[in-house]
């Protein structure tokens, strides 16, 4: 029997069987607008019928049947029957799924193709497929679209590229304990060229390094919301917010620009180069924020105290905590011999940023990708959230499957909100810290479930079947990975913005 809802708008692309680079074919079941007007056309042209005959027949306007031909409007079920009657056939005939010639199958595709989101993505106008387009030309087209739509499929499922990026970005640093000696170098030149003697990197000392890399500050108030500095290479300017977020380092997004100019970067080919970038610019900002030879010598005074502390070389240096923490695994392994591993950790639980070289086992996914799962409850990165004093330097004792480690930790805000920024060390080293004498331990028998994956046995007996949370689906989830050039970065938004701000004459 035939239904109306067999019929299916032919808005949405879909392949047709045996055409290279068609768009979806819709199920067997069901009938789009646009294989449903070809069988009717070619019917109708084998009846040796014009258009207008058609329409006579039906008692329709020739305009009405060529746009139900063309796929561009539906027949209600009983005009249906009305054009099969005229045209000698069935209703059920004409609803069959396959198209009526290979031809027809290839004209469809086409069809389809151009109805859908690849070239509307690429703002191309539709064109009329005429008779004398060739088999081989349509099948180009289709070849073409199927390359462009894939390509755009996998930019969408860039999330696991750049997991895999991350995770053999991840391994390199281990392979270097963290420790760019090229970068220091550069870090070290610069200072020496803008005449660094020691001590804190004032504002003024950015500035004169900006200078002297060919470069002036200009604060807006209308900076591209995607962007935290935009850098105008063509008249050496470097573009800033006027209101600074209280939690970062008004220093750091100049310097993450003059970095980045520094270094010679060009526009990244792909989210394993992206990265890279954002690694090696933040690694230079923290080299020249924290100098190598300064922050050595302090933390080998340190060290031979046993009083190294990260709350105490963040403000000798007059540095975020997360600075500190970052620029001591730089220096931590390579240049005092300490096996060191650093984590970033959501008020959720999630690992935002991580690094070890002390054979501490993070959780990973399948790709070796440590950022994104959730660290263990009982580790001090998760513990830290529940300390009432959180002005007092936090630290806890780890038992885990791979040894004991021994972790300090700290609490700080953001916009996105709190989060755990941790250092830690096997227990053989912790004779060098502050905070060693804690009496706070923990045990992880992570990634067994039992540890904390797996709600207690009395609680779940008593409420797996009395609940039902409403999760809050983190926007992260459904989203595809910002693309483009600089992913995130709204390209249209920034040219616009440089070309206000230009100087003009």
């Amino acid at each position: 029997m035939v239904t109306a809802d067999r019929l299916r708008p032919a808005t949405a692309a879909t392949p047709v069987a045996g055409v290279v680079g068609a768009p979806p074919e819709p199920s067997p079941d069901e009938v789009d607008a646009l294989t449903l007007g070809r069988r009717i056309r070619d019917r109708r042209l084998a009846a040796g019928m014009t258009l207008g005959a058609l329409a006579a027949a039906i008692d329709r306007a020739p305009s009405q049947v060529s746009a139900i031909e063309n796929g561009k409007r539906e027949p209600r079920l009983s005009m249906l029957r009305t054009i099969a009657l005229a045209l000698g056939t069935t209703a059920d005939e004409l609803l069959r799924p396959d198209a009526p010639s290979e031809r027809a199958a290839l004209e469809i595709a086409v069809e389809r193709a151009q109805r859908g989101p690849v070239f509307s993505a690429l703002g191309l106008e539709p064109f009329r497929v005429a008779k004398t387009m060739s088999d081989q030309t349509l099948q180009t087209i289709l070849a073409l679209h199927n390359e462009i739509d894939r390509l755009h499929r996998e930019r969408a499922a860039t999330p696991e590229e750049a997991r895999r990026a991350n995770a053999q970005l991840r391994a390199e640093m281990r392979a270097r304990d963290n420790f760019y000696p090229e970068l220091e170098a550069k870090a070290a030149e610069l200072l020496e060229a803008v005449g660094h003697s020691g001590g804190p990197v004032s504002h003024q000392l950015v500035a004169d390094m900006a200078s002297h890399l060919g470069y002036s500050l200009h604060y807006v108030g209308d900076l591209p919301h995607s962007t935290r500095s935009v850098t105008d290479k063509r008249n050496g300017r470097i573009y800033l917010p006027t209101q600074q977020s209280p939690s970062r380092d008004s220093r750091s997004p100049i310097l993450q620009a003059l970095a980045s100019h520094l270094l010679g970067h060009e526009e990244p080919g792909n989210y394993g180069d992206f990265l890279r970038q954002r690694i090696e610019t933040n690694y230079l900002t923290a080299a020249i924020l924290l100098p190598e030879q300064a922050a050595v010598r302090y933390l080998t005074e340190a060290k031979n105290l046993r009083r190294i502390s990260m709350e105490e070389l963040r403000d000798h240096f007059a540095v975020s905590y997360e600075t500190a923490a970052h620029r001591f695994t730089n220096l931590a392994t390579a240049r005092l011999d300490i096996p060191v591993h650093f984590m970033k950790v959501h008020e959720s639980g999630t690992i935002i940023k991580a690094y070890e070289n002390d054979a501490v086992r993070f959780p990973s996914d399948a790709l070796g990708a440590v950022e994104g799962t959730t660290v263990c409850r009982q580790w001090t990165a998760r513990t830290v959230f529940d300390a009432e004093d959180r002005f007092t330097p936090y630290s806890q004792y780890t038992d885990t499957s791979t040894g004991t480690f021994w972790c300090t930790s700290r609490i700080e805000k953001a916009k996105e909100g709190e989060y755990s920024v941790s250092v830690g060390v096997p227990f053989e080293h912790v004779k060098w810290f502050r905070g060693r004498e804690t009496p706070r331990r923990s045990v992880s028998r992570c990634p067994d479930e039992s540890c904390c994956r797996r709600a207690p046995s009395e609680l779940s007996e008593k409420w797996a079947d009395a609940s039902w949370p409403a999760a809050r689906t983190p926007t992260s989830l459904l989203a595809a990975l910002p693309t483009g050039t600089f992913p995130g970065v709204d390209q249209t938004e920034v040219y616009q913005f440089l070309e206000a701000h230009a100087p003009r004459g």
